[in-house]
């Protein structure tokens, strides 16, 4: 039974093509510019305002809804509890999936339109990139070809982060990632300030860990999580993908001598190809295959994007 497929009626979810989709942005509004797209989409990601119109709008308005029904709720248990001096915890938004799949423009523009709405909300946007564990570790224990695997994250570091933020914490830290390095900065720092809204983007942030047999309560990232995202699309598809954007930072960002991938640069373009189709199948794959892909069915809603990067359908958990 393959409860994403729109016709199985065991399915926890409803289905919506971008065009129905597009039909709930009911009165939103665009508040975002083509400039501010252009700066906010990643490398070979062809996001525009279109787009923005068909899918983010409507998925803007349905996490209003969402923010405002925490908010509600908090307010009940308040007088429930009779304790008006509580402080209510950030909503937290996961966003998971697959290198190259787009995650990282979906997170920077709902941060973006967010942060516009009526009230004017404190939105804050983390990666897990931050809470890799740094190359020396990695080459230490022989990970370094599974950075991105579960295994490769300092999980303790990731969720004593969720847990300050979901206790309302002040200042709470999380560690920088360098792209140009690949590798944690050490002693850099991205300080989180009780926000409203807080995106929390991964490729693993939906993986479950072991449970344990003696039913003690062992936390995953995910049960800090307000609402689950998954940016999905067909295997082949991200191969594609992937492929494309390391040619194109082989002509961009690695020609930068302090870049970690700047020997690639120097390599003609075949051999670059196979550099890129090796870390492909080897690591990105497999990782997709055994950790990332079998998380999806955990999120609250799938994107799911077709062959021109765009997406081309919906699934939004039932309530």
């Amino acid at each position: 039974m393959d409860q994403l497929a729109p016709t199985e009626k065991y399915s926890p979810y409803r289905f919506f093509s971008a065009e129905q989709w597009s039909q709930f942005r009911a009165d939103t509004p665009l508040t975002l510019s083509e400039d501010e797209i252009n700066r906010l989409r990643s490398l070979n990601d062809p996001v525009d305002l279109q787009e923005v119109k068909r899918i983010y709008l409507s998925l803007s308005r349905l996490l209003s809804a969402h923010v405002e029904a925490s908010q509600l709720l908090f307010r009940q248990r308040q007088v429930f509890f009779n304790a008006q001096d509580v402080v209510k915890t950030p909503f937290i938004i996961g966003i998971a999936g697959s290198v190259a799949v787009g995650k990282s423009t979906t997170a920077r523009v709902l941060k973006e339109l967010l942060a516009r709405w009526p009230s004017s909300p404190k939105v804050d946007l983390v990666t897990t990139d931050g809470f890799l564990l740094p190359n020396e570790i990695l080459r230490r224990d022989n990970l370094m070809e599974r950075k991105g695997f579960p295994d490769s994250y300092d999980v303790g570091a990731l969720l004593r982060f969720l847990s300050g933020i979901k206790s309302a914490q002040r200042n709470v830290r999380a560690p920088v990632y360098s792209h140009l390095t690949y590798d944690v900065i050490p002693g850099e720092f991205q300080t989180i300030d009780r926000p409203d809204i807080l995106i929390f983007e991964g490729i693993n942030v939906l993986q479950p860990g072991k449970l344990p047999k003696d039913g003690k309560i062992v936390p995953f990232l995910s049960d800090f999580f307000d609402f689950a995202i998954y940016i999905d699309a067909e295997e082949e598809l991200i191969h594609q993908w992937y492929i494309q954007r390391f040619m194109r930072l082989r002509e961009t960002a690695f020609r930068n001598p302090d870049s970690f991938f700047h020997r690639y640069s120097q390599l003609s373009q075949g051999a670059a190809r196979a550099i890129a189709e090796g870390l492909w199948a080897n690591i990105n794959l497999k990782n997709l295959r055994e950790n990332i892909l079998p998380t999806r069915a955990r999120a609250d809603l799938i994107l799911r994007k077709g062959a021109n990067h765009l997406v081309e359908e919906v699934a939004l958990r039932k309530l």
